[in-house]
């Protein structure tokens, strides 16, 4: 009976291979690395595992010699699972630890993620990775995988790999570090170090990303924004050389965190230029670039672009930098978004959060400030009141967080966020109208991953979904989507 077992789990692993070589043309060479991310629906079958007889037994991600995977798992199962992850070993590594084998001859260390439960999320690494039941009845269970494969061709089957460049395995985590370039610029004659991350047009993006070696994401939607909301940068498009965008003289802004009524991270951009036979010297200020244009030597081109340009240190404060400078998966939202300022090197280290885009696809995101004070001030973020005043405008987009139901990385410690949109879509923006939705039975929540598991849930009356009040006042928050692996 065994043998007939064997022979049975071995015919689908090669179906599965044979499968997958006509599905895709993309395989992983020795020692690259490769992206995967699906979801599918399976179904178990006896464990074929010596010893696992009366036991059920899912596979998801095939062993085969010399391959890593590295990433996370969510599932929904219709019975009480553990996660099964399995690592390449050889015999003379047994040494007593728990493995698991179908004849005998091929072994692999086995860890057990006693989870005991219908759905979670988990972070895996691992030659091979399954949903195991202790008991005999067949269960159904739909799961995600998010993450990477490193080593000797793949076979997997139903799965889309897709070729990324980037080498890090990171991907697969709660935080991230994210290294962003800093500028300097000037207020009122002192100077304030900011970041770019966003910009209205396209045009400005590519000057800037290339200017700072960093992708600035573009986010139409906030062109929108009215005057009164935006703050000022004034761009040089010529005078003293420097290192401006245009590579002339500092940007100069209109006000900074300090001045709390009237900050806001997204500016108008003046481009000022210096007329003909002026004798052009470095401004300081908004005060002394706007006396220069009512004096006729220089000339203003209001743009209608407009900019996410945080500030990081300004004159008489800066964001806080956290006190634990290591960046695990468990770390809370409080206490800072910031690891390390570097002046010298104009760099700055923020902890990129990880969430979900519209369709379940992994994004990160870093917070640079927000409305009302209360969270602003948990968050270590600067408070910028003029952010609620984009609650209807259509600049602010949806960003869904969980304040009950399955446990998670998410900012109140539940599932993590859902995003509407995200950049590449011409309605993203980084400026985020906070929903909270509540399970209705948190005993029954589940892990929702896109905005059509959270309708479908809503018109099932499963969820409510509300705006967030906090200190009786509408949750803003400029969030910025990064690729923190640039």
């Amino acid at each position: 009976m065994n043998r007939l077992i064997i022979i049975v789990i071995l015919g689908i692993f090669i179906t599965g291979i044979l499968t997958i070589s006509f599905i895709s043309n993309n395989f992983v060479d020795a020692n690259s690395t490769k992206k995967i991310n699906f979801t599918k629906t399976i179904t178990s079958s006896q464990d074929p595992g010596q010893g696992h007889e009366n036991q059920q037994f899912a596979l998801i991600l095939s062993p085969n010699e010399g391959t890593l995977y590295d990433g996370s798992i969510t599932f929904t199962s219709s019975e009480p699972v553990e996660i099964v992850v399995l690592h390449e070993i050889n015999s003379n590594d047994v040494k007593g630890q728990p493995t698991w084998t179908i004849d005998g001859n091929t072994i692999y260390a086995i860890s057990v993620i006693d989870l005991k439960t219908k759905s979670n999320s988990f972070e895996f690494t691992g030659a091979a990775l399954a949903l195991h039941s202790l008991n005999s009845k067949e269960f159904t269970a739909t799961v995600s995988v998010d993450g990477w494969i490193r080593g000797q061709p793949i076979e997997i089957a139903l799965q889309k790999i897709e070729l990324q460049k980037e080498s890090s395995l990171l991907l697969s985590r709660t935080n991230v570090a994210a290294i962003i370039p800093m500028h300097e610029g000037f207020y009122n004659g002192n100077s304030t170090f900011y970041i770019i991350t966003d910009s209205s047009r396209q045009e400005y993006a590519e000057i800037i990303t290339k200017k700072q070696g960093w992708k600035v994401e573009i986010a139409p939607p906030i062109e929108k924004i009215s005057e009164n909301t935006l703050q000022k940068i004034f761009i040089f498009k010529s005078g003293v050389k420097g290192d401006g965008i245009f590579g002339h003289q500092k940007e100069i802004f209109s006000s900074t965190p300090q001045q709390e009524s009237e900050y806001s991270a997204l500016n108008s951009v003046i481009e000022v230029t210096w007329k003909k036979g002026q004798n052009a010297i470095t401004l300081e200020s908004s005060e002394e670039v706007i006396k220069a244009e009512k004096d006729g030597r220089v000339e203003f081109n209001k743009t209608g672009v407009v900019i996410n340009v945080p500030q990081i240190i300004w004159p008489g404060g800066q964001m806080l930098v956290r006190d634990d400078k290591k960046i695990t998966d468990d770390l809370t939202f409080g206490g800072g978004q910031i690891i390390e300022i570097n002046k010298d090197k104009m760099k700055v280290t923020f902890v990129a959060h990880r969430g979900w885009g519209p369709d379940g696809k992994t994004i990160y995101y870093i917070i640079t400030d927000a409305t009302p004070s209360g969270p602003a001030k948990m968050m270590g973020v600067p408070f910028s009141p003029q952010t609620e005043n984009l609650i209807t405008n259509s600049s602010a987009v949806d960003l869904f967080q969980f304040q009950n139901g399955i446990k998670g990385s998410g900012p109140l410690g539940f599932q993590p966020v859902i995003a509407k949109v995200v950049p590449g879509n011409e309605n993203y923006s980084p400026i985020w109208r906070i929903n909270n939705i509540e399970w209705n039975k948190p005993e029954n929540a589940t892990i929702l991953e896109t905005i059509s598991d959270i309708n479908s849930s809503k018109a099932n009356d499963l969820i409510l979904v509300s705006l967030a009040n906090p200190m009786n006042n509408h949750y803003m928050i400029n969030s910025p989507f990064i690729d923190p692996f640039q």
